[in-house]
């Protein structure tokens, strides 16, 4: 069946002496990404075929797992291990509630463990069946990119198998780095911290985003000693400053140690455990040391500069809006192009993909407005703007609304930890540019938000809208007094 291709608007006719392949699309890499576009572009029709790694937990360049880093060794299991670590304070917090818990409630990790195990097994025998219902034929193994049309697939046993597409979508991730320092072989990334045989009871984190700030927190909550090393004044680089403030109080609050505008320089085996030496000269020791230091694109293995697809600086896949490199019949999506890496963003791309070449809808994945969640305990959730970027990209006059509370559960309990929202509008427009939340459930609270922010709402529109009562969620529709209103040509104040 002859099949036409629309981009940018326009039909491509196929000749009537068409080339035969043997797929219409080849995906390299079975992750959030790679597994929808696959789907997607066999609902349209399309044959296709994919190829992924063995599975294990723990990702390599010759193991990894359909499902990919999502689904295996990232935001599943993370989120099972922060719902283990949360029931901590709540045992705390329900003393004040009337129950009577003994002063020593025992934490079973290696029954966490289990159920984590399992759990990401189950989920990795629904994406293979999602793809085998979808019609697409998977292929374990690695695979690399040999010509414009052509991948090779090698096989468990090292057999290499050869297959023409006529579209090849890279779908491979990325993976954690590991920093250049003395003893770095004695750290971990975020793939052993999530299958790790013992907990540990001292847990040293080098980094300042997401995933240091997570495992912080998990690590606290089920009962470690945890100390928290990264280079700036605050944690959360690229985050509102006013909410980062926020996360680095509540990771004091529960008992973290944080160490800002400190790095790593060593890292020695002792017979207590690893000695960690910083440069402020400071000593200690630990059981464990993650390295939360950034992750790199998956494209050493793919052969891709051999065959010219074009790579940025960080080796990340460079493409079009449509997500299309540099030669036309190659594609990419997800972590691999550092985008902006989010598993949803995958999901975004991947779909748009299967639209524009087999749906004749062409489709360009809207990177604005996306909304995210940092799963420390508690957690923080944006959306849209926030107030630094807000400042610096503003043609007028901005309008902060913020609300700090304590909220309702905490007032029984006594934790002392507030809630804090944030609203940012455009002075001239009424139009709300950004909305972020540092508190319990704020992930479910703020993707509701993100819809508004995406229907392009105005803050009569929030203001107009009947609260929830009682619950945190309302605080967004009653923000009725401007915390302040920042002048257009103000410069961020500060760069923590």
């Amino acid at each position: 069946m002859s099949r036409k291709m629309l981009i940018d608007g326009e039909v491509s006719q196929p000749n009537e002496g068409e080339v035969h392949y043997d797929f219409d699309l080849f995906v390299i890499g079975a992750g959030s990404g790679g597994v929808r576009a696959s789907r997607f572009s066999a609902n349209f029709g399309a044959k296709v075929g994919i190829c992924e790694l063995p599975f294990h937990p723990i990702s390599s360049e010759v193991v990894g797992g359909v499902g990919g880093t999502c689904v295996i060794r990232g935001c599943v299991p993370k989120k099972i291990l922060v719902y283990g670590a949360s029931f901590g304070g709540e045992i705390e917090d329900a003393r004040n509630y009337g129950w009577e818990v003994n002063e020593k409630v025992d934490f079973n990790w290696k029954k966490l463990l289990h159920k984590k195990t399992e759990e990401i097994i189950r989920l990795n025998g629904i994406y293979k069946r999602l793809l085998s219902n979808a019609g697409v034929k998977l292929f374990e193994g690695e695979g690399k990119i040999v010509g414009p049309n052509e991948v090779e697939v090698t096989q468990l046993d090292g057999t290499k198998l050869s297959y023409s597409a006529k579209h090849i979508l890279i779908a491979t991730g990325s993976r954690a780095q590991r920093p250049a320092i003395p003893g770095q072989e004695l750290g971990i990334s975020s793939d052993e911290a999530l299958s790790l045989e013992e907990l540990p009871k001292r847990a040293v984190v080098l980094g300042g985003g997401y995933i240091a700030v997570e495992f912080a927190s998990i690590w606290r909550g089920m009962g470690a000693s945890v100390d928290l090393f990264f280079r700036k004044e605050l944690p959360l680089r690229g985050f509102d400053d006013e909410m980062r403030a926020a996360v680095a109080r509540n990771l004091e609050g529960r008992g973290i140690d944080l160490h800002p505008q400190t790095n790593l320089t060593e890292l020695i085996k002792t017979e207590d455990g690893i000695k960690v030496i910083t440069d402020h000269g400071e000593e200690l020791i630990a059981d464990v040391v993650l390295f939360a230091t950034g992750r790199a694109p998956n494209t050493k293995r793919l052969n891709l500069e051999a065959i010219g697809v074009e790579l940025d600086k960080t080796g990340a896949v460079k493409v079009d809006e449509y997500s299309r490199t540099n030669i036309p019949s190659i594609w990419a999506v997800g972590d691999v192009t550092n985008r902006a890496n989010l598993t949803p963003v995958a999901l975004m791309e991947g779909t748009c993909f299967a639209k524009t070449v087999f749906g004749d809808q062409p489709s360009k994945p809207d990177h604005r407005d996306i909304p995210c969640a940092v799963f420390c305990i508690p957690p923080l959730s944006v959306v849209g703007l926030s107030e630094e970027q807000a400042i610096e990209q503003a043609k007028g006059d901005i309008l902060v609304f913020t609300s700090t509370f304590t909220p309702m559960k905490n007032t029984v309990s006594g934790r002392q930890e507030k809630t804090i929202m944030k609203l940012l509008v455009d002075a001239e427009t009424d139009k709300v540019i950004g909305a972020s939340m540092c508190g319990p459930d704020s992930p479910e609270i703020v993707q509701g938000i993100a819809i508004a922010l995406k229907c392009g709402a105005t803050k009569a529109q929030f203001d107009s809208t009947v609260g929830i009562h009682p619950s945190a969620a309302e605080e967004f529709v009653t923000m009725r007094s401007v915390t302040r209103r920042i002048a257009a040509g103000s410069k961020p104040k500060t760069n923590l």
